[in-house]
């Protein structure tokens, strides 16, 4: 059995490989593990709208109890809402229960620290002994020592009112459309840009369980360009299930991804004096389009390997305070422990209505070079199977030379799905596609 955590927490296909078992287990041993030492600990429960959630919460949470902890269930919020509440309730950990931005079957379990920050791997690997120890060590009070079960359904309130005191001006004036992806932002959205004075135009604010990040949100851009043009807004802004991403589309219906929004907010913090040490955290799979555009704003860029939890890292090593995804999960660390749309939302609306420009303006100040993303699906057991087979390391090699100077490869095993990611920029798309599409089917193929 390969390590049960991902990038992401832990993450599978409900009812089959996160089952309401495992579910069980994860709350013994994550509040076993979290709350050492503590007191009668407490600990937050979120979760997003897929419908797998409410039998995963009943097990996690029953599991919670059984060592005598005491489980705060916020109902259905933003994952980054579950950190910012486990700061503010002084609980001694976080739990969200959400797949991200994957379709419906899959749901995933994902733990906070007392200080709401994602666990470190060390972590992770000690819930992860403790649950293949059979919870040998896990203790099993009875009587008045177990565990409750306390409902806060106010807790939205207390981060809808966090999330409008980090922007210092109204939205009085502007248009704003929203797509809440069916997901956990369907509620917090559109209250918070109210409050703040925009007019507001709503798609995808309708969860039924089942249709979360259904042809919508941010990993299905089309209906909010349409949208936002037909409605003649200033912004569009899409989330994706759980809100810890947000993409944006300007005044035309042109896409603005993280990368853009990270260079507009990476200008605007500078010019304030507020972009520590003029540096700006981003992944191997940001644009190189974005490092030319700070360059040119005097900004510095640093790269990590894909995934938030590695952003979050080096930014927290080395004192810096912006980073993100191109996917749009961006980490504004004056705010919030972890990537949080709905932040990144309100600082680019903020920047927007201050600036007096356009979007379109705004997302003038970088260009992008064309970047095409394939998958390659393979069975989790051979994600990395890649690396080691000569006639793949060879075709490799030789699109890196054809693109020398001019492009990149790069090509990494998916975190939480069985695929192998393989990513290639350009200047000439039409050529950049055909060779990512050759070389997926290439991984496919050899690493069945």
């Amino acid at each position: 059995m390969g390590r049960m955590f991902g990038t992401d927490g832990v993450r599978g296909i409900a009812n089959t490989e996160l089952t309401a078992e495992l579910a069980y287990k994860l709350g013994r041993a994550g509040a076993y593990v979290l709350t050492e030492g503590a007191h009668k600990p407490t600990i937050i429960v979120g979760r997003d709208t897929r419908i797998s959630g409410d039998m995963l919460e009943s097990a996690l949470v029953a599991g919670i109890m059984s060592v005598g902890a005491k489980a705060i269930c916020v109902g259905t919020v933003p994952t980054p809402a579950v950190a910012y509440l486990t700061r503010l309730y002084n609980a001694d950990a976080g739990v969200v229960i959400s797949a991200s931005h994957n379709p419906v079957e899959y749901n995933g379990i994902k733990f906070f620290n007392r200080d709401g920050y994602k666990l470190p791997d060390e972590v992770e690997d000690k819930i992860e002994e403790v649950i293949k120890g059979g919870l040998e060590d896990v203790p099993s009070p009875i009587g008045e020592e177990l565990g409750v079960r306390e409902f806060k359904n106010d807790a939205i309130f207390d981060y809808i009112n966090f999330l409008k005191s980090t922007v210092d001006i109204d939205f009085k004036g502007l248009k704003i459309a929203l797509d809440c992806a069916e997901g956990a932002s369907y509620f917090v959205a559109p209250q918070v840009f109210k409050a703040l004075g925009a007019e507001v135009f709503v798609i995808h604010n309708n969860p039924d369980g089942k249709n979360i990040n259904k042809n919508c949100g941010s990993t299905h851009m089309e209906d909010i360009r349409k949208f936002t043009v037909e409605k003649g807004c200033d912004i569009g802004l899409a989330f994706d299930g759980d809100a810890d991403r947000c993409l944006a589309v300007d005044e035309n219906g042109e896409v603005v991804n993280g990368d853009f929004i990270m260079a507009i907010c990476a200008k605007y913090l500078k010019e304030k004096g507020k972009l520590d040490k003029d540096t700006l955290v981003v992944t191997v799979m940001s644009n190189l389009g974005l490092d030319i555009a700070c360059q040119k704003e005097g900004i510095k860029t640093v790269k990590t390997k894909v995934g938030d939890r590695y952003v979050l890292e080096e930014m927290l090593k080395n004192g810096y305070k912006l980073g993100g995804e191109q996917s749009g999960h961006i980490i504004f660390l004056d705010y919030n422990t972890t990537g949080d749309g709905l932040i990144t939302a309100l600082q680019l609306v903020s920047i927007l209505k201050k600036s007096g420009k356009k979007m379109s303006e705004l997302k003038s100040i970088m260009k992008e070079l064309p970047q095409v993303l394939v998958n390659a699906k393979v069975s989790n057991d051979k994600k990395n199977a890649y690396l080691n087979d000569e006639v793949i390391v060879k075709e490799i090699q030789k699109v890196e030379k054809h693109l020398e100077g001019k492009g990149r490869v790069l090509i990494r095993p998916s975190g939480t799905e069985p695929l192998v990611r393989v990513m290639l920029e350009g200047e000439d798309l039409e050529k950049i596609t055909d060779m990512a599409r050759k070389l997926a089917n290439l991984i496919e193929e050899r690493c069945k």
